[in-house]
């Protein structure tokens, strides 16, 4: 799945400067969707929270019950070999994965061997400041821990967000804000989802239905730094329709101003401009 351009793969212990075959018709992954993965960007020479990011897939790989193999600070060092790779003007999407290669008890369950692993790196732009986002409803919802590994970064997760994408795009929006089974708001059909109103900043509460971010859990801490009041609460759309702004915070491109929710029209406001310096502030600063 290339969604960029100058892909360079990590397979089988080397650097490959192509888009390389990596899983096999045999493999757990292809008929059991044993797959995880995650999302960082390396921009300007910065690669802000990537150890976070590597961590998360591998905690991501445990909860879908595979064995990693590789711990957080290799998946980084592996990472950063790979970038050193490109110019560093050059905006890069880095994405590690793990997958299961060997079946256990019946076949479904990962067998307890180690699970394959590659990293790809593509160039993606970023996209513009000022390049945002119409929201509509959506019937579909997301799901519990109870029927979903929602504590992983799974791709089986990604078809229920297809189907939300494309519902929006039908109605000729660009994505979804979705609700959770009791119809709170809980994110977007790509990316965490924050609002203001009266100068303060609220984000759904996270109830385990969707990942707790680790650029929305940046930007909190920011915000908040930066003396804003940021509220993680139980919110409803009509939260939403009675906001001044709204934008949504994700690792590809941190901040998308939101202009639009169903009819509902926002300015792209100061707190969101805000939230996208500070988060490049402190990106600078913590390099």
């Amino acid at each position: 799945m290339a969604i960029g351009t100058n892909i360079k793969t990590y397979f089988d212990g080397a650097w490959h400067d192509a888009d390389v075959p990596v899983i096999r018709a045999g493999d757990h992954a292809s008929w059991q969707a044993t797959t995880v993965f995650d999302g960082a960007r390396y921009v300007n020479g910065l690669a802000p929270d990537l150890l976070a990011h590597c961590e998360r897939v591998v905690r991501s790989a445990r909860a879908l019950s595979l064995n990693p193999g590789l711990t957080g600070q290799e998946v980084f060092d592996i990472a950063w070999e790979g970038l050193s790779r490109y110019p560093k003007d050059v905006a890069v999407y880095v994405r590690p994965n793990f997958f299961g290669i060997d079946g256990g008890p019946y076949g479904i369950i990962p067998a307890e061997t180690e699970a394959g692993f590659f990293m790809c790196l593509e160039e993606v732009p970023m996209a513009a400041p000022d390049a945002a986002s119409r929201l509509a409803t959506t019937q579909f919802h997301r799901p519990v821990l109870a029927t979903a590994v929602l504590d992983a970064k799974a791709g089986c997760l990604y078809p229920n967000n297809a189907r939300m994408l494309m519902e929006a795009r039908a109605k000729r929006y660009d994505n979804a804000l979705v609700t959770d089974a009791l119809g709170n708001v809980a994110e977007t059909a790509t990316a965490n989802i924050f609002m203001a109103r009266d100068g303060e900043v609220f984000t759904p509460v996270p109830n385990g239905t969707f990942l707790n971010g680790i650029t929305r859990q940046r930007h909190i801490s920011n915000l908040r730094a930066d003396g804003v009041t940021v509220h993680e609460a139980v919110l409803t759309f009509d939260d939403f329709r009675a906001a001044d702004e709204v934008f949504m915070s994700g690792n590809l491109n941190k901040v998308t101003p939101v202009l639009e929710f169903d009819g509902t029209h926002y300015q792209h406001g100061s707190i969101t401009k805000r939230a996208r310096q500070l988060y490049w502030d402190w990106a600078s600063s913590a390099a």
